[in-house]
Parts: C-alpha cells; sequence; structure tokens
C-alpha cells in the first residue's frame, strides 16, 4: 500500500535533509565547551547559550516528530469527500511522499504527477536533498511552474503539499498559482499546505521559520492568482491546510 510511511520517518527525514543546522549547533556546544574552559568568569553565560542551543535543536526534533509522524497529517481526514474526483493532480518539487497515499484515497481517479523543480531558481540545498533520497512517483512528469501539459479546465481536485513555498520568487510564485487555475475545473478545488511564519513555527523551528511565508503573503498570492479561500484547516498549530476555488465557483 503506498500510505504505509515508517515510524518516525517524518524527524529522520528532518534529519537527513537539514543536517547542517544540527552540525552548526554540535559545533557551537564544542566551542561553548572550550570557553567554558577558557573563561571561568563568563561560564554562566556560555552555560546559558548552550541551553538554549540545546533546547533549540530538541525542540525543533519533537516538533517534527508530531507534525509528521504523530499528527493527522499524512491520514488526510481533514479533507472531507475523498474519492469522488474524477482527475486527481499532484504538484510538487520533487520530494513526493502523498501521491502513494492519495493514489489508495482515490482508487477511482486519474491521478498525475508534476514535478516542477528546477535547480537553477530553486536552490534550497534540503530540497535537493531530498529528491535524491526518495525515487520519483512512477510516471511523475517534469514541469515548469508556468506551464503544465494540461488543456483548460482538465482537473476537478489539486494538491500543493509543503513544495509552494520552494518557489522563492514572488513574480514566479503568482504564475504557478495561476496556472494551476488554468488547468482547474470551476467547481475544483486547489489544496494547498504549508508552514506559515508565525510564532508557533518560530518555536518549533527558530530561525528555520524564515524559510516559510506569513498568512498575509500566501493570502496576498491567491488573491493575484485570483483564487477565494474557501477554508482554512490549522491540521496542527504549525501546519496550515488552504482550500481554494476559483472566484465565482459554485458553493
Amino acid at each position: 500500500m503506498g500510505s504505509l510511511r515508517k515510524p518516525f520517518q517524518g524527524v529522520l527525514n528532518i534529519l537527513r535533509f537539514n543536517w547542517h543546522f544540527y552540525l552548526l549547533s554540535a559545533c557551537i556546544l564544542t566551542a561553548l565547551s572550550i570557553l567554558y574552559i577558557l573563561l571561568p568568569s563568563y561560564r554562566i553565560y556560555l552555560l546559558f547559550v548552550g541551553l538554549l542551543t540545546v533546547i533549540s535543536s530538541f525542540v525543533s526534533l519533537l516538533s517534527a516528530y508530531y507534525i509528521y509522524d504523530l499528527s493527522e497529517l499524512y491520514s488526510f481526514k481533514w479533507i472531507p469527500a475523498m474519492g469522488m474526483d474524477k482527475r486527481v493532480i499532484n504538484i510538487s518539487a520533487g520530494f513526493d511522499e502523498i501521491s502513494g497515499i492519495l493514489r489508495d484515497k482515490y482508487p477511482n481517479s486519474e491521478l498525475e504527477v508534476f514535478d516542477f523543480y528546477d535547480p537553477k531558481k530553486h536552490t534550497e540545498v534540503s530540497i535537493k536533498r531530498a529528491r535524491n533520497a526518495y525515487p520519483r512517483y512512477p510516471g511523475t512528469r517534469r514541469v515548469q511552474t508556468h506551464s503544465f501539459p494540461l488543456g483548460d479546465d482538465a482537473a476537478d481536485k489539486v494538491f500543493v503539499m509543503l513544495s509552494a513555498h520552494e518557489v522563492r520568487d514572488t513574480k514566479e510564485r503568482v504564475e504557478f498559482f495561476q496556472e494551476i487555475r488554468r488547468i482547474m475545473k470551476s467547481d475544483a478545488q486547489l489544496i494547498v499546505v504549508e508552514h506559515l511564519r508565525d510564532r508557533a513555527n518560530f518555536i518549533a523551528f527558530n530561525f528555520g521559520f524564515f524559510h516559510f511565508y506569513t498568512r498575509s503573503t500566501w493570502q496576498s498570492c491567491f488573491k493575484r492568482a485570483d483564487f477565494m479561500i474557501r477554508n482554512e484547516i490549522k491540521i496542527t498549530p504549525f501546519i496550515s491546510a488552504f482550500i481554494l476555488e476559483k472566484h465565482g465557483s459554485p458553493l
């Protein structure tokens, strides 16, 4: 079954793809240990900085375990009426953990999978490592963010899960969603799942939360692409799912 996930898969992926952050923490702790010996008068401050470093790393891993391994994120129970759509599209930056799950959830639907990753534009090191770690879903097609190999009004449901933030350029990101809108039927839905640059994600991931976008940034992007937010679901305090429809879509 494509929907099966291994124990600790999520948190181990965080370590695997972002090991440079944890290596940096280890280097900081090593340096603090040396300074602790050499500068006894500053030990209280060095202990404080060391404690913050340890807590930050522990909290990020604990949060990742909760989000990606314990929560309902990959169960998709938060989406009503799954399995009713004829044509389902999953769009990712090449690190695709959900196409197998969607195949199980939509057994009678036509599932198409697109990979928009462009190494010249999408340069985050973690996504490069993630792409190398997992094979692409069979039949995945490489696409550009502004051009998909589908006609107008083709899709009943589109998923963009934890990948749209990899499009760092604002203009490209708006064009990306405009192209998604083009391929959607008038009554179709777009499911966008993202971390937000907010207090919860700052607590969880420290300055790593700058890799995410604020709610207002997403709202502006959706508006410019002529989408309306039908619903926003907090899957966890750290993850938001935006259910989007075309303006003028029937209720």
